[in-house]
């Protein structure tokens, strides 16, 4: 398929691809030897959790194994399903979004609205404030995830599935993360700020009123898309290799709106669990944080680690929920993609090194500052109908339209969109 941004018009024949579709026409046997050796470490992580940490910790690994798990078997994407839109106007992966927020909302409309919780910790959903912070954040963490290769869950489990490149990612993700914490408090403090808006408690539609609006606006975005594609002659997304019955539970491929659904179960099961949705990137802030104090750095003196947050930094890594959760994500990936036979460590090239170096230091610098990342921001801040999951939606996209001219000079292509761990 031959495009430019000039001129979108594509071979009617063409499909968006995924790397593993390329190279695996089939699924190959399981690879047990993998499988094990991840059980083992779960279990070992498992019961290190129960003796040592609260009963939350172990039940929040599960639901990282089932996040991990579901992401690789359905590639379930996000900077993949915004450059397919932004480049070719394929919207297939998007509307699996909308279908993902709509089942959200319609879980944890109630749960925010009643305090459900397992262990009586309270709950309360992902509302920032609206400022440069997140207009400058969001923006840039769609510039970087485009350049990266991934995004924050992206990221995780494209690590588990051993796709060798994001390792380097991932690495300057933290890098950026932590500078992101150590530069916040100038960016909320010094720079133009509003208070948070919920659309169910700051507007008075309640949460009756704002799940009605959440749906029409998910709706609404899903017909454009619709429109968009009949309008255009857009490449299909070929299919994953995969299998039949129930062995397509462990080892095929799973549809992405049936991966929708699973992932905001999951996400209100976190919500009710720990008090707070699903989130990723203040883990990587976290272990940054430590690593800088260890070589001393006087990091306690941050204003991101003030307050109850000093506490925070000065306990177990393993005490932080966030990085329970992902450690999960990126073991369920890892046993996802043994169980396929897909796990692997792939080639890596200077141009691929370079763009996940400046692409990790946008995704974490642009999360700090946006409050989050987009399963943070843009999943859990809409799914908390807070406004600036949606405001971080479009600045993320408006990033990826900008990174569309970038790519190329990293070897990275653009309409064929071959990127799609995320």
């Amino acid at each position: 398929m031959e495009s430019t941004m000039n001129n979108t018009k594509v071979q009617p024949v063409d499909e968006v691809k995924d790397p593993v579709e390329r190279e695996n026409k089939q699924l190959n046997p399981p690879q047990m030897k993998l499988i094990i050796g991840g059980l083992v470490v779960t279990a070992v992580l498992m019961v290190y959790l129960m003796v040592n940490f609260h009963a939350m910790q172990p039940l929040l690994l599960i639901i990282g194994l089932g996040l991990g798990y579901t992401l690789f078997h359905a590639r379930f994407g996000f900077t993949s399903a915004f450059r397919r839109v932004m480049s070719v106007g394929n919207g297939q992966a998007l509307r699996s979004h909308m279908v993902m927020l709509a089942a959200a909302v319609t879980l944890f409309a109630p749960i925010l609205a009643f305090g459900v919780s397992f262990f009586d910790t309270g709950v309360s959903g992902y509302v920032a404030p609206l400022g440069v912070s997140l207009i400058v954040g969001a923006f840039m963490f769609g510039v970087g995830m485009q350049l990266g290769g991934g995004c924050a869950s992206g990221t995780l489990y494209a690590v588990g599935g051993g796709r060798t490149v994001m390792f380097i990612t991932l690495l300057f993700f933290i890098v950026g993360s932590t500078i992101g914490a150590y530069h916040l408090p100038f960016w909320t403090e010094e720079l133009p700020s509003f208070q948070p808006v919920s659309l169910a408690t700051t507007t008075g539609l309640g949460y009756g009123g704002a799940w009605l609006l959440s749906i029409a606006l998910f709706g609404l975005i899903a017909w454009i898309t619709l429109v968009v594609e009949k309008k255009k002659r857009v490449p299909k997304m070929a299919p994953v290799p995969t299998t039949s019955g129930w062995k397509r539970i462990l080892r095929g491929s799973w549809p992405l709106f049936a991966a929708a659904i699973v992932l905001a179960i999951l996400n209100a099961l976190t919500l009710m669990t720990r008090g707070a949705p699903w989130g990723v990137t203040s883990a990587f802030a976290l272990w940054g944080s430590k690593v800088a104090d260890f070589i001393g750095f006087d990091v306690a003196s941050w204003g991101y680690w003030s307050g109850e947050s000093a506490q925070v930094l000065q306990a177990s890594i393993f005490a932080d929920s966030t990085t329970v959760l992902n450690f999960g994500v990126i073991i369920g990936a890892f046993l996802a993609s043994a169980a396929g036979g897909l796990f692997k460590f792939s080639k890596i090239n200077g141009k691929n090194v370079m763009a996940s170096v400046i692409g990790g230091l946008l995704l974490g610098y642009g999360a700090r500052l946006a409050f989050g990342c987009n399963i943070g921001a843009y999943f859990g801040g809409i799914a908390s109908f807070s406004l600036h999951g949606y405001i971080w939606g479009i600045l993320a996209l408006a990033g990826t339209f900008v990174a569309l001219y970038l790519r190329p000079l990293f070897g990275l292509s653009v309409p064929k969109s071959k990127d799609t761990f995320c």
